[in-house]
């Protein structure tokens, strides 16, 4: 059941809030600077967009100023290393998002003169942006009235407008509720706004109503109904695939790796040898490993702890074995050493590095 809309809930009300609550964001231009014209810098908000995909605000930032720091224009990430900014992107998560993000900053660079276009449906058409990245950039960097709906906005609009029928099915009311709501004034700080109240009073446990703007018109609070909202389809239970990481360690503590295949999960980045993940996939025959000079199967020994982790449409669990080989062992073709001064700047995603942490440990 939907509530009667809101008609209450005032954009200058949320705005209002805004101007003296807005977080401290390192990719914002904060309401007190845009009011005298300070315009942003749609890079930094197209780029924070992209981290922020999936990813804490916390776990963004310092991923944000070491990129900004190594990289301050499209430009410069465009004529970056792809092998770089997957190294740069490690530990973040999602690694598509890296790839995308390369490409992108190239067709900025090279098909619009290194500069973002302003409305959502040609940013659409740039490399790993899809609707809600592209309603956020027209938005944030160009002030464009646009719906930007992310997790924040579709609790506080649900809180807002009682809507009870469970995510995902709602979104398109959501949105629609949303887009009625954005001023033609200020639409870039307005969309900021509903992320932060979302972030912060109109929060998934214990709401803050007492502080919040929209306090009076929210339906879901008068109902009783806020801290319920919004309501989600249950999870499909995850499957449990099962793999074997090989981490060969050389007398000088260099590790053996390899690259992934450029596309699918992981696409481009680093990792030690291994098997294919799979629900039935052996975990226990070593005649998998990869062919070394003078290393028998019996040199191959399990590690005391398997490596567990979590994708987002299924759990591994990934038994770690580990053999020790003389300084001199050349790696295969397709495979090099990585020392250990150099190991934590290669591109190993977090699965791959508590494979590496586990093999070196023994």
């Amino acid at each position: 059941m939907t509530a009667s809309p809101a008609t209450s809930a005032s954009a200058d009300a949320l705005l209002d809030w805004y101007d003296r609550h807005a977080r401290a964001l390192p990719w914002r231009v904060p309401p007190h600077e845009r009011a005298v014209g300070v315009v942003p810098d749609p890079y930094r908000v197209w780029l924070s967009e992209i981290m922020l995909q999936q990813t804490t605000v916390q776990a963004v930032k310092p991923y944000f100023h070491a990129f900004t720091g190594r990289w301050p224009t499209v430009l410069d990430l465009a004529a970056a290393a792809e092998e770089d900014v997957m190294k740069a992107w490690a530990g973040l998560g999602y690694y598509s998002r890296a790839r995308n993000l390369k490409a992108c900053a190239e067709t900025v660079a090279h098909d619009h003169g290194g500069r973002f276009p302003d409305t959502e449906e040609a940013l659409r058409a740039l490399p790993g942006i899809g609707p809600y990245t592209a309603a956020a950039i027209a938005a944030i960097a160009f002030d464009r009235p646009a719906a930007v709906v992310d997790g924040n906005v579709e609790r506080v609009i649900s809180r807002l407008r009682a809507i009870e029928t469970p995510l995902p099915a709602s979104k398109p009311e959501i949105k629609a509720a949303t887009a009625e709501l954005v001023p033609s004034a200020r639409p870039g700080d307005f969309a900021q706004a509903m992320m932060d109240l979302g972030a912060s009073l109109c929060s998934p446990k214990r709401p803050a109503c007492a502080l919040c703007p929209w306090m009076e018109p929210c339906a879901g609070r008068a109902r009783g109904l806020a801290e319920t909202l919004p309501r989600k389809a249950p999870k499909a239970q995850k499957p449990t695939r099962k793999g074997m990481a090989f981490v060969v360690v050389r007398a000088d503590g260099a590790v053996l790796l390899r690259r992934r295949p450029p596309k699918g999960l992981l696409g481009g980045m680093s990792e030690p040898p291994g098997t294919v993940w799979a629900e039935d996939a052996p975990q226990d025959d070593r005649t998998l490993a990869p062919a070394l000079p003078g290393v028998t199967a019996d040199a191959w020994r399990r590690t005391a702890s398997d490596v567990r982790h979590t994708f987002t449409h299924f759990h591994l669990d990934l038994a770690v074995w580990r053999a020790d080989v003389a300084a001199t062992t050349p790696a295969p073709d397709g495979h090099w050493w990585s020392t250990p001064d150099a190991l934590d700047g290669e591109a190993l995603p977090t699965v791959m590095k508590k494979a590496v942490a586990a093999g070196t440990r023994g």
